[in-house]
């Protein structure tokens, strides 16, 4: 079974590396240049895309259908395994514990928790434009004080007949004709930038 945090890994040693790029060394002699934001976003959604699908696939549905162990909302008290959002949401909460400034979530048009939803305009603009178009992230430049951060949204889509059945039944959910691969929401990935 593969352990659901060396994905998480991956990101904080991709983004060290994206970070030591931008950087200046008296010592070098050849200027290095950086990945952009935005492909560095896309490598960052990849990664959590492979271990959410790999979680939802073939750990959280493989148990269920051998009838071993199910995924529930309330996990801890019920010794189950985590839904595969907030198998997300505690993989971007374990990512931000390492310093690196990196934060993904989920949010939704839709949540059925208000902590889940958009905090932004720009997360607003972003959650219509990849439900309008969920091929196409919606990204920018956005700042945070006087740190500027690239954020990039992709669309959440429903992959598994348990994301719709989970939130087309749960009694806080604002929206319940959710199908197999409607666009539930979205992943909000924010990246700190360098001082230039």
């Amino acid at each position: 079974m593969k352990n659901p945090r060396v994905g998480m890994f991956g990101l904080v040693f991709l983004f060290t590396c994206w970070m030591n790029a931008f950087t200046s060394d008296a010592k070098r002699t050849e200027h290095i240049p950086g990945i952009p934001p935005d492909v560095v976003a896309s490598y960052i959604h990849s990664i959590i895309q492979a271990d959410r699908t790999i979680y939802s696939s073939f750990i959280v549905n493989r148990l269920h259908e051998n009838k071993i162990l199910d995924a529930n909302e309330a996990w801890e008290q019920t010794n189950s395994l985590l839904l595969p959002a907030q198998f997300l949401q505690k993989s971007g909460r374990l990512v931000a514990e390492h310093g690196t400034g990196i934060r993904f979530r989920l949010i939704s048009l839709w949540p059925i928790y208000e902590r889940n939803g958009p905090v932004t305009d720009f997360e607003r603009k972003g959650l219509k434009a990849v439900e309008n178009n969920p091929d196409q992230p919606y990204s920018g430049v956005i700042q945070s004080g006087k740190i500027s951060f690239f954020q990039a949204i992709y669309a959440d889509q429903a992959v598994t007949a348990s994301c719709v059945n989970c939130h087309n039944t749960h009694p806080l959910s604002p929206k319940r004709n959710f199908k197999l691969n409607d666009v539930m929401g979205a992943i909000v990935i924010t990246i700190p930038l360098p001082d230039k």
